[in-house]
This record gives C-alpha cells, sequence and structure tokens, in this order.
C-alpha cells in the first residue's frame, strides 16, 4: 500500500502511538509521520505509507496551520495546560483591541526560543529528558515565520480570560512558545488550553478519517480508496511534463537535459526541486535543476 493516509490524531495519543496503531491495522511497518503533534493536540496528522515515505521530508517543510486557545493569567513549566502552574494572576485587564494588536506583531519572521518540554537537542540530551530531571539550560533561539495570525474569539469576562486565534507557521514553530509570548507581548502570564492543527502538508480536516475509520475501512478492503498519491502533499513544488521517451530516462534514474524538459535556464533557479511527470500524468519523481550542466538531476525516482 502506497500513499498518504490523512489521520484526525485524537487527544492523548502521541504521534508515535498513532503510527503504531496503524501499523498493526495495516500489517506493514514503511509508516512515517510528517510532523510530530503533542500528545494534547488533536488534528492533522499525515502519514505516508510504502514508497510515499521518500516524500516525508518535504511535505514537513510546508506551512502548518492551528487553531489554539491561550489562557491569560496562568503559566506553567511546559507552557501548556498540562504542565505545573508556576505564575498565576488573579486579575487580568485587557482589552479585544490591545489583543489584536499583540498578535499582529507576531506576523512574519520571528525569534522563538523552544521550549524546556521539547525534543530539540542540547548535547546529545533532549530538552524534555533534562526537564524532567529539573534541570533548566539555555537554548539558542530560532527563526520562525509566522505568516498569518487571526483573531477568532475572547472570553475576556472569565477570571482567566481565552482567547482563540487561528495562525499559518513554518516548520518548527512552537505554539505553545507562540502563547507564551503574547502574553508577555500583553503584560500577563498566559499558557495554551488547547491546539488543534487544521492543516498539514496542504491537508486539511476533511481528507482526514479517525483510526476507527481507517480499521473499518480497511477490514472491508476499501482504505486504499482513501490514500492520496504522494505527489497531491508535494503541490508546492513546481511541475515539469516530459515526453515518454525522457520519461524513460528518468525512470532509471538518469539525468535529463533542460532542454529535453523544454525549460529555459533564464527563468529557473540553482537547486531549485521539481515533480516531474510523464506525458501520461505519470508521476516520475523529484529532480533538482542543476544550471551549471544545464539537467535535470534525479533526487527522489519514484518507479512505474
Amino acid at each position: 500500500m502506497d500513499g498518504i493516509l490523512a489521520v484526525w490524531k485524537p487527544e492523548g495519543w502521541t504521534s508515535h502511538d498513532v503510527v503504531a496503531k496503524v501499523r498493526r491495522i495495516l500489517k506493514m511497518k514503511r509508516i512515517g509521520h510528517a510532523g510530530t503533534l503533542d500528545p494534547m493536540v488533536t488534528g492533522v496528522l499525515p502519514l505516508c505509507l510504502g514508497r510515499a515515505t521518500r516524500v516525508v521530508e518535504y511535505v514537513q517543510e510546508r506551512p502548518k496551520s492551528y487553531e489554539a486557545v491561550l489562557q491569560l493569567g496562568i503559566a506553567t513549566d511546559t507552557e501548556d495546560i498540562t504542565g505545573t502552574v508556576i505564575e498565576r494572576q488573579s486579575h487580568v485587564a485587557v482589552t479585544e483591541d490591545e489583543i489584536r494588536q499583540a498578535l499582529l506583531g507576531f506576523v512574519g519572521e520571528i525569534d522563538q526560543v523552544p521550549p524546556m518540554y521539547s525534543a530539540v537537542k542540547i548535547d546529545g540530551k533532549r530538552l524534555y529528558e533534562l526537564a524532567r530531571e529539573g534541570k533548566t539550560v539555555e537554548r539558542k533561539s530560532r527563526k520562525v515565520t509566522i505568516h498569518r495570525i487571526d483573531l477568532i474569539d475572547v472570553q475576556l469576562e472569565l477570571e482567566q480570560p481565552k482567547i482563540t486565534f487561528s495562525a499559518v507557521c513554518s516548520k518548527g514553530t512552537y505554539i505553545r512558545t507562540l502563547c507564551v509570548d503574547i502574553g508577555k507581548a500583553l503584560g500577563v502570564p498566559a499558557t495554551m488550553a488547547h491546539l488543534t492543527r487544521t492543516m498539514s502538508g496542504g491537508i486539511t480536516k476533511e481528507s482526514c478519517l479517525t483510526l476507527e475509520q481507517i480499521e473499518q475501512l480497511q477490514q472491508a478492503g476499501e482504505l486504499s480508496e482513501h490514500l492520496l498519491a504522494a505527489d497531491e502533499a508535494i503541490t508546492h513544488l513546481p511541475s515539469v511534463v516530459v515526453a515518454e521517451s525522457f520519461g524513460r530516462m528518468a525512470l532509471l534514474g538518469q539525468k535529463i537535459g533542460l532542454v529535453q524538459a523544454g525549460l529555459e535556464s533564464s527563468t529557473m533557479e540553482e537547486g531549485q526541486l521539481i515533480r516531474l511527470y510523464n506525458d501520461q500524468r505519470l508521476f516520475l519523481g523529484i529532480f533538482q535543476i542543476d544550471l551549471k550542466a544545464t539537467v535535470l538531476r534525479p533526487v527522489k525516482v519514484f518507479s512505474a
């Protein structure tokens, strides 16, 4: 079975738990997920099956979107509501306009310091392992991009107000940390109360199946009908179509001349990745532009 299985991850499950469950249902080992989700987070978790595991790294590079609930007046050691409370503020006075202005301040490229409870490695050890030992270490900030952020709802009447917002962001963005930083911008302790991933790899909730549905469809022999083709999750890469004869060369892992592919060097970028198809629209693989040699070099070939 080859393709991308869009799973709606339930709360309380790790991404590894989901992969293990699907491996048991499908009785296959070659499965990889495109982007880890914390246990408390629900939402879109693309699983790449069989040969589709070869596109995992490209799917992960695409922007992701989330819907988050931020709670003001409380801070935790994990930056989400599951952690131990380390700060509490009884009276929180902020306005909706102040919240909107604070959110806008995070649009674009920003610096983020990874939370201690994260999988980032420092000196060969993951941060969450150090955190569980009661240690806190200095972490370098990283550049991430918030492409868009929108306010959905505010509940200012609560003793600890809640803010619901959506965000489209780059790979490596910690929404937990974004929630904490929004709180800092408002001058109030904050933590993430709830998070749902609404899009990953261009895949949305509408394409997702629950674990129960996956099991039922597999038993009925109908699951393959619900798989997405590997190339459907990498549509951010431009596509190029070549004649059947050159397509056969591509499937053998051979280089294809830019002229043979109908490409002009002046319109191409060095190192640019493209999706290559033959004139029957068969996906041949991912190729890279080499302007110096004026060829398309094979990176990942998908044999027929």
